[in-house]
């Protein structure tokens, strides 16, 4: 049974996974206070957070056995909040530019994700991007309608201006 201060930190784990689109597990082992000062604000920008406490605390918050195999050594949570793809844009970013830490698992919609799938989930779109993607394919159609109604006044604009100028 957990002492009083694990079965907190459960807790916190279990809530913040509860608000989160999606969280990825990342030993940081080999990073300075710098750096991970730096990561952190990068993933409070992105709308993430990272957590660390134990590996076994992480282990049973999200369901014991599901993320077991990658919580070895160093581990650290990163949640994403807002949009399940902006705070692991930020933080694969990171790892690209610095080549510091090593992505181990990720967890999304009660899923395992591997490490490939976290680095493809990075190329997606943001919510963001996504829905000034959505409102140009809905303007798009509206603006073709505008410009075919308008053709024939202008056309006809057009034909009368060159009369004109014959006579």
């Amino acid at each position: 049974m957990p002492n009083q201060h694990n079965q907190e930190q459960i807790k916190i784990v279990q809530e913040k996974l509860d608000r989160a689109a999606s969280m990825v597990v990342i030993d940081y082992a080999g990073t300075n206070v710098k750096d991970l000062t730096e990561l952190r604000a990068a993933l409070v920008e992105a709308g993430g957070e990272m957590f660390v406490t134990k590996n076994t605390l992480i282990d049973i918050a999200v369901g014991k056995g599901k993320l077991s195999e990658s919580l070895q050594g160093m581990s650290a949570a990163i949640f994403s909040y807002n949009d399940p793809v902006a705070a692991i844009k930020a933080l694969v970013q990171f790892h690209d530019d610095k080549e510091l830490l090593t992505i181990k698992q990720g967890y999304m919609d009660g899923k395992v994700l591997s490490v490939e799938e976290v680095k493809a989930l990075s190329k997606l779109p943001g919510k963001n991007e996504m829905i000034v993607m959505l409102i140009q394919r809905l303007k798009s159609p509206g603006q073709g309608l505008v410009n075919v109604l308008k053709a024939n006044a202008r056309n006809l604009v057009y034909v009368m201006k060159a009369i004109a100028d014959k006579k």
